[in-house]
């Protein structure tokens, strides 16, 4: 049995005493643990387990009919993946250390403080948490399952690094956990954190904030919103993004220009999944899932004492770094059909036509700005032919492209190195057209699409050829 994924965390309370069991129950809903199910009597622990599956269980070890340590040892062998906190008021050092030996995640003795009590549920959980996502990794790589397409529709590529981030993203999106995600500007960070919620099955709205420039009290009041006559201006209340957010996932955009006193309020709620609107001294619990980017390196921004390193270790529960589009060269075929197509249709004319040359001007280039600068190039390039300028040209001025001689000159060296293995007969038009599609793919990255465009056929034509010729040589 498993844990059901992107469900609020089961935690079991197993006690003889109903008081207790509702003062337990009390704190954790308090601190946003709202999913709890308390047993007053042992013996129907397992009738429960055998139906659901927790994420913790709280077990008192003196209570009638069954004894508590007896429960403890069934629990750690039958459930292992299920970490227990015994919490009692026996204070025998050898109790202590005897469920410690089988398996107990910790031993509170009653009355224990809250806040010890809090702490400890919290890395039981934690703890939990890691054991499902390792064990949902293991049988996503054993597998060799493909990653979700719809949650990635919008990320255009072929790369086997992007795959693999898009392979661990599915696997930790159902957790509560934040998620860090790194990269140069333009590489597409918001829309891996799109594709997060997506993937999260979070009922709640996805909202992005870019904080990049906003003092503590413009970024309080974005995120936590405030009371009516907070400030000067105040007229009436408002909720902040977070409120927004509620049930889904909050995405802060340039987290490495955060100020300090901001990063302190942030590290807040996610220790504690609280905050407090401007002029409100009461406090507000989130259920937000936070999602954060930087294009900065943080352990610099750290060590020159910018960024704190206690919220930097609470935001990379998990993190990714997507790639430069230099270091990913072979999507360049894929994503130049998407935004032409994407270009031509916003223009309402037909997809151009483009030399063959433009797939060696982009390649020789190293795209500072990525995939956001080359879908504005692409976008660009499009216009200008709509008015007369021809693609390549257009790419050659924006990326500093200068020919060799031999490339300049198309007229007849295209045709001599096309036919220079031919020396002894001239081709049928069958092993023209097989050495023309061979080719265009060649040039094109093995991309269709791109191909078709060289060939000045439809990609269905290219399509049908490429089946045929299968068919012939089988």
């Amino acid at each position: 049995m498993k844990q059901t994924a992107g469900a609020p965390p089961l935690i079991v309370l197993v006690d003889d005493e109903p008081q207790l069991l509702f003062s337990c129950a009390t704190i954790l809903r308090r601190a946003g643990l709202s999913n709890l199910h308390t047993i007053n009597d042992g013996q129907t622990l397992f009738p429960f387990l055998a139906e659901h599956l927790p994420a913790l269980i709280v077990l008192d070890l003196t209570m009638p009919h069954v004894a508590g340590l007896d429960l403890l040892n069934r629990v750690t062998a039958e459930y292992p993946q299920v970490p227990v906190i015994v919490m009692t008021a026996t204070t025998e050092l050898d109790t202590a250390v005897e469920c410690m030996k089988q398996g107990a995640f910790d031993y509170l003795v009653k009355p224990v403080e809250q806040s010890r009590y809090l702490s400890s549920v919290k890395r039981a959980l934690e703890l939990n948490s890691l054991r499902q996502m390792n064990l949902s990794l293991k049988e996503s790589l054993l597998a060799g399952k493909s990653p979700n397409k719809s949650a990635f529709a919008e990320i255009i590529t072929q790369s086997t690094a992007m795959k693999a981030i898009f392979s661990y993203l599915e696997v930790v999106a159902v957790s509560s956990q934040p998620i860090l995600i790194t990269g140069e500007t333009g590489v597409g960070k918001e829309l891996f954190s799109n594709a997060v919620h997506a993937l999260s099955r979070r009922t709640g709205e996805f909202v992005a904030v870019n904080v990049a420039g906003l003092d503590d009290v413009v970024f309080s009041d974005t995120l936590f919103g405030h009371k009516k006559g907070a400030y000067t201006g105040a007229d009436q209340a408002r909720e902040g993004m977070i409120a927004k957010a509620g049930g889904g996932t909050l995405f802060l955009d340039e987290i490495g220009d955060l100020n300090t006193a901001s990063q302190v309020k942030l590290l807040r709620l996610l220790q504690e999944g609280e905050y407090y609107p401007l002029g409100s001294d009461v406090a507000r619990r989130s259920d937000a899932r936070i999602i954060v980017a930087t294009n900065q390196e943080l352990s610099a921004t750290m060590t020159e004492g910018r960024f704190r390193k206690d919220l930097y270790f609470r935001l990379c529960a998990h993190q990714i770094t997507i790639p430069p589009l230099r270091e990913r060269k072979d999507d360049l075929p894929l994503l130049f059909e998407h935004f032409v197509n994407e270009a031509a249709s916003s223009l309402s004319m037909e997809r151009p036509s483009f030399s063959s040359e433009l797939f060696d001007c982009l390649k020789e280039y190293a795209f500072p700005g990525n995939v956001r600068e080359f879908k504005a190039m692409v976008h660009d390039a499009v216009a200008q032919n709509k008015n007369g300028v021809p693609m390549l040209e257009s790419m050659r001025k924006k990326t500093g492209f200068k020919p060799s001689p031999r490339q300049t000159d198309n007229s007849e060296g295209e045709t001599n190195r096309f036919l220079e293995h031919k020396q002894y007969r001239f081709p049928t038009l069958k092993e023209a057209e097989e050495e023309l599609i061979t080719e265009a793919l060649r040039r094109s990255g093995g991309s269709q699409g791109p191909a078709a465009a060289l060939l000045g056929i439809t990609r269905q034509a290219l399509n049908q050829r490429l089946t045929r010729k299968k068919a012939d040589s089988n």
